[in-house]
């Protein structure tokens, strides 16, 4: 609880204080009875230090450490989605088309050209821009 209180102080000052607001010293430390309270003036994450063999080490509160496995876990769900969309995609890209595929194609162009053709004709001769039937594309099936 005292933890607590005292981070909640922190927070305060750090939201009041103009030193942190201009960028000036990114963590604010103090000393607790269990160690040193971190507190993290851009995030507002704080962490618990604790010196040990002349080193110090920081712990997560553990709450913050909690929210932080959460979003971990939801980003690894997400890049696993993501792959797994990215290679159906790359397997989908891969397949080549059928010989029916290619055929239909095929003959749609062709009818495509063969009127153009004929409009091109009908502009030339002063006719109507209809392809004679000489022009028809049979369908293939």
């Amino acid at each position: 609880m005292r933890i607590l209180s005292l981070s909640l102080v922190m927070l305060i000052l750090a939201a009041t204080d103009p030193a942190a607001a201009g960028g000036e010293g990114r963590y604010r430390m103090e000393k607790t009875g269990d160690g040193i309270l971190r507190l993290d003036t851009a995030t507002g994450e704080m962490s618990l230090c604790r010196e040990r063999d002349g080193q110090i080490a920081c712990r997560m509160a553990a709450d913050e450490r909690a929210a932080f496995e959460a979003e971990l876990e939801r980003l690894t769900d997400r890049v696993e989605a993501l792959e797994k969309a990215v290679a159906a995609s790359a397997d989908a890209k891969a397949r080549l088309p059928t010989d029916e595929e290619i055929d239909r194609t095929m003959s749609i162009m062709e009818k495509m050209m063969r009127t153009f053709m004929g409009i091109v004709k009908g502009l030339e001769g002063g006719g109507d821009d209809t392809p004679s039937s000489e022009d028809a594309v049979p369908q293939k099936t």
